[in-house]
């Protein structure tokens, strides 16, 4: 209904935004200790550094050039956001006057320059609008220099309009230039500009922020030391876009808070991608809002996914032809067949019992993402540090495996019980404490097996001095059996071993540390089986990966093809519809040229390509064949058909060739 397609749009809208609000958040939060130890040492550069000083050593401070070299990372898509929101702190925080360039805009010295000045204007206009005085700045567009740009910087400082107080450098506040890839500017233009900029700093107070990708090595690599020596440099390390994705799914995915859920497959097209491909976060939190759209749009009781007490609401308001979806999704069915006769009629045919059945459904789904969160963090706490990580050493990895099937029937996961029951006490306690404190941040549910975890800890700490004595004891006894004798030494062990596996008595450790691992194990085969097992888990959780796939995961090649040899499929006109191996005379000239070298062998002749391509292209100016063409239609056709080959040549079909004359090799499909 056209109702409900207009509710689940509005309800996409919000629980995007909800999510959106989130991850901006959470970018804040991450980059806080960057941006202040950045702020901290950008005030510090020119605290006790007096203009007008005289002595020596801060004129030798002067010569070098304060620089921060920010490791941002391989993920370049995401350095953007990052150093926009830099920017703002520095503007906040440390000085109006902070310009970015990048390597485009600095081709030469001049440009530079320019852009750098242009750039400084706009600052200066901000922070004169602010305080609503008249603005007359006037910028020189043809030539700039250090010069000009000192002159300027001393006639702005000399005004009032510097009242606000940044960090104790109101006086004479520095310019803080950004270069956001600093890997790809010209050499010998950032060498000059660090040479001038640091014979100019006592007038002309700079600090340089490097934005790098790959390693500070590369700043030695670019700059010789007679010009890296002018520069006072401190690395700032942005944090690990890996670390990043973790924060990330924990605060949107592994949370009751979003209703809506991806499934295993979904969330390994997501994570490979981000991983094989880019490292881009807003890459992956850009697919996942294609997943939230994807699901609204395809799923009809989407409009279920939404905080619990509005589900329940609009539960009452759910059309026949809803109700009849409810029935047909297979979770639904499985759990019906379940169910007793009397029930399964009522079900199926009672739209009001059927209601009140989906509202208890989806409060139990509810309650099962509020403890299978619970129990997987607290498995992640026991599972994380073990040796080779059998479950995975990220939450996101074994999120994935529960998701897909049921854990505890994987060998990974007997392996690590394995190993769990071989943990030593003081590992043990670390962890069950980090386990009661999970369990404590929702105490509403599981409060009881917080309360049980606490009683483990508690056995632990009281274990008495006696038990480890027995320890001590039984770990002593190979220290009596000192024989000088090799063959009498090695049949005492064998004997010693013999009696052990016979007659070995586990210690009151041991015995409190398998009940820990059952315990666990019971939690997990309780509250971990996968979302296919709940009803009515398909209207929150999308599990198209093959359609996220296809929108993401870019296939250029058959995409062009396609694209070329059927036009129709994307332009939808129905004038472009052919049979197949017919070349519609309406196509665009491009898809006309394409068809046509199609037909032709490895090297085509341009001559014979250009008679084809008009014979078509009269055919669909509707001429008759016999009638003479113009010498200006002709033309025009020649220029169509030169620009189709430029066209195709630019994509990479065809290639010049000086085999023959007049004729062009193909690239693709049976060329070569």
């Amino acid at each position: 209904a056209s109702e409900d397609s207009k509710l689940r749009f509005e309800t996409y809208q919000l629980i995007w935004q909800q999510m959106k609000s989130e991850t901006e958040r959470l970018q804040d939060e991450l980059n806080k200790n960057l941006f202040d130890n950045l702020i901290d040492f950008l005030c510090k550069s020119y605290c006790g550094v007096q203009k007008n000083s005289r002595d020596l050593g801060c004129q030798i401070k002067l010569r070098e050039i304060p620089t921060a070299a920010l490791i941002l990372g391989v993920n370049v898509t995401d350095h953007d956001l990052t150093l926009r929101s830099l920017i703002e702190a520095l503007r906040d925080n440390v000085t109006p006057y902070v310009v970015s360039l990048q390597a485009k805009d600095g081709p030469d010295m001049k440009h530079f320059l320019q852009k750098l000045f242009s750039q400084l204007v706009d600052c200066y206009t901000v922070v004169k609008s602010k305080e609503k005085e008249s603005v007359q700045v006037t910028q020189k567009k043809t030539y700039c220099s250090m010069d000009s740009l000192c002159s300027w910087y001393k006639t702005v400082t000399q005004h009032s309009f510097m009242k606000n107080n940044y960090n104790g450098l109101k006086e004479y506040p520095p310019v803080v230039l950004v270069l956001k890839d600093m890997e790809s500017f010209t050499t010998r233009v950032l060498q000059d500009f660090i040479v001038i900029s640091s014979q100019h700093l006592h007038e002309f107070p700079l600090i340089l922020i490097f934005g790098i990708a790959t390693s500070p090595i590369i700043i030695h690599r670019l700059l010789p030391h007679a010009v890296s020596s002018l520069l006072c440099i401190e690395l700032f390390q942005s944090l690990s876009c890996k670390e990043h994705l973790t924060t990330v799914l924990d605060k949107l995915l592994l949370t009751t808070q979003f209703p809506f859920k991806i499934s295993e497959k979904v969330l390994q097209v997501l994570t490979n991608i981000f991983l094989y491909h880019d490292f881009s976060i807003q890459n992956f939190i850009k697919g996942l809002q294609l997943s939230l759209l994807e699901h609204f749009f395809s799923q009809p009781l989407s409009v279920l996914c939404c905080n619990l007490p509005e589900a329940k609401r609009r539960i009452h308001f759910l059309s026949v032809n809803q109700c009849e979806n409810i029935r047909r999704l297979p979770s639904f069915r499985r759990y019906v067949d379940n169910q007793a006769s009397e029930k399964q009629v009522a079900l199926l045919t009672n739209e009001r019992f059927l209601k009140e059945e989906t509202q208890s459904l989806l409060e139990n789904l509810h309650i099962y993402h509020m403890n299978y969160f619970l129990v997987l963090r607290c498995l992640h706490k026991f599972t994380s540090s073990l040796p080779k990580y059998p479950l995975g050493r990220q939450i996101r990895e074994l999120y994935c495996m529960c998701l897909e099937k049921n854990i505890w029937d994987s060998e990974e996961y007997a392996s690590a019980l394995q190993l769990l029951r071989m943990l030593a006490k003081d590992e043990l306690m670390t962890i069950l404490q980090n386990c009661i404190n999970i369990f404590k941040s929702s105490e509403k549910y599981l409060g009881s097996t917080a309360k049980r975890i606490e009683e483990f800890l508690a056995q632990f700490q009281s274990l008495d001095a006696d038990a480890r004595e027995e320890e001590d004891a039984s770990g002593s006894e190979p220290r009596g059996l000192q024989k000088t004798d090799l063959y009498h030494l090695q049949k005492s062990l064998l004997e010693m071993k013999e009696l052990r596996t016979r007659s070995k008595k586990q210690s009151k450790f041991e015995i409190l540390r398998e009940k820990v691992v059952n315990f666990i194990d019971c939690l997990v085969r309780e509250y971990l089986p996968p979302p296919e097992t709940q009803p009515l888990h398909e209207a929150l959780y999308f599990s198209a990966a093959q359609t996220l796939r296809e929108h993401l995961n870019a296939a250029p090649r058959i995409a062009l093809h396609t694209a070329l040899n059927n036009p129709y499929y994307y332009l939808k006109n129905e004038a472009l519809k052919s049979e197949e191996g017919c070349i519609p005379n309406t196509a665009p000239d491009i898809c006309i040229a394409y068809k046509l070298h199609l037909e032709c062998g490895r090297l085509i002749n341009l001559v014979d390509w250009s008679e084809a391509f008009a014979t078509v292209v009269t055919a669909a100016e509707k001429m008759d064949a016999n009638s003479t063409i113009s010498e200006e239609m002709n033309e025009i056709i020649h220029a169509r058909f030169i620009r189709a080959v430029s066209e195709l040549e630019l994509l990479g079909f065809i290639k010049p060739t000086k085999r023959k004359t007049d004729h062009v090799a193909r690239l693709t499909w049976g060329g070569c």
